[in-house]
């Protein structure tokens, strides 16, 4: 908003050309979102507590630990970093631009989906919510109409096709299949999120760190540029996206202030659908989807823990992991909460260099 009032004026008073930077923009969006954090989180957390009494369910089957440890903790938390977000995005991104409107679709849709999750667990006293088919369905569906507004409004070659890293102009063209290709990406992303978010702070960090990447790559993509000197596919216009990247990484930062061990509130699906769902869209937008799943490495790393204990108790009866996730199986190993949560902090920053790699070696 403040780009499309103030740009405007800079031939006028010189000092609003600082808001035709992207990078003054993303810094700014960031700060904000990280001060409305700060300053919102204590009011949403009481009026969380207060409405929620005995805060989230917590699974029986899960380690014995989390009952006593986590219990009476509310959920929903994810609202906080919605809240930032979304009025940071707003108030520092080039509403004119299409991608902007397209990953706050993704972010918030996601977001709405969790919240109705959450608020079923919270208000039956369950940890079922939405039934899982009606969900993936919700899932599918926003994906699907963002896929759509991205290829319309993405022009030839890009539109339909999937950019292979480490190659220098290579395109790998699916035609439609790129619009199933690109709502799996967000599907997996925002699921994947939700599968890691089970210890106090956990998912937040990695997702901040992949921001943190995806905004970097926005801002490289979206520089004729440099995306020309490090030979990345130019995308007009997905620069914009370093600002709601910037404001994500200051929301995630100001909630990290009150998720840090021990919580004093949790995400939810609320928070981990939106936050999972918002890096798939920039990753699509920025035609870096495959770069996803290496920044993202623990979060596939997570889902994968899933789909092999699943597959190995339905087909041998046996379990492959003490329990899954796999930060779980960690848990059960005896490796302390703080210790778990640090360690896979730690692989996600190496995965995180390990993908802006592939921005250089071509």
């Amino acid at each position: 908003m403040l780009y499309n009032l103030l740009a405007p004026l800079a031939e006028q008073v010189t000092v609003f050309n600082l808001f035709r930077y992207i990078t003054f923009r993303t810094g700014g969006a960031m700060v904000t979102a990280l001060v409305i954090s700060f300053l919102a989180g204590p009011v949403v957390i009481a009026l969380l507590r207060r409405n929620q009494g005995q805060g989230q369910p917590i699974r029986s089957d899960g380690p014995e630990s989390h009952i006593l440890s986590k219990k009476g903790t509310p959920t929903m938390g994810g609202f906080l970093i919605l809240l930032a977000l979304a009025f940071a995005t707003l108030l520092w991104a080039d509403l004119s631009n299409l991608y902007v409107w397209i990953v706050l679709l993704v972010t918030l849709g996601y977001g709405l989906i969790g919240f109705a999750d959450d608020y079923l667990k919270v208000t039956r006293r369950s940890s079922r919510g939405l039934p899982g088919k009606l969900k993936l369905l919700l899932e599918i569906a926003i994906a699907v109409a963002a896929a759509w507004l991205t290829m319309d409004k993405e022009a030839a070659p890009l539109a339909q096709a999937l950019a292979l890293p480490f190659f220098k102009n290579v395109l790998l063209q699916l035609g439609w299949l790129y619009l199933a290709m690109a709502a799996f990406v967000m599907v997996g992303a925002c699921n994947a999120v939700n599968l890691t978010d089970g210890l106090d702070g956990l998912a937040i960090v990695p997702v901040m760190i992949a921001a943190a990447v995806f905004g970097l790559i926005s801002y490289l993509v979206g520089h004729a540029v440099f995306s020309n000197y490090l030979q990345i596919h130019h995308v007009p216009g997905a620069g914009e996206l370093a600002v709601f990247c910037g404001a994500l990484v200051g929301a995630a930062l100001g909630f990290l202030w009150f998720n840090a061990p021990p919580a004093m509130v949790f995400m939810g699906d609320t928070g981990s659908l939106a936050l999972g769902g918002a890096l798939g869209a920039v990753s699509v937008v920025t035609k870096h989807e495959i770069v996803l799943a290496i920044v993202g490495g623990l979060f596939v790393l997570e889902t994968v823990s899933v789909i092999v204990q699943v597959a190995s108790f339905q087909l041998t009866g046996r379990r492959v992991f003490r329990m899954a996730p796999l930060h779980h199986h960690f848990e059960k190993k005896g490796w302390a909460e703080p210790t778990v949560v640090i360690r896979f902090w730690i692989i996600a920053g190496i995965l995180a260099l390990a993908g802006l790699s592939t921005l250089k070696l071509r």
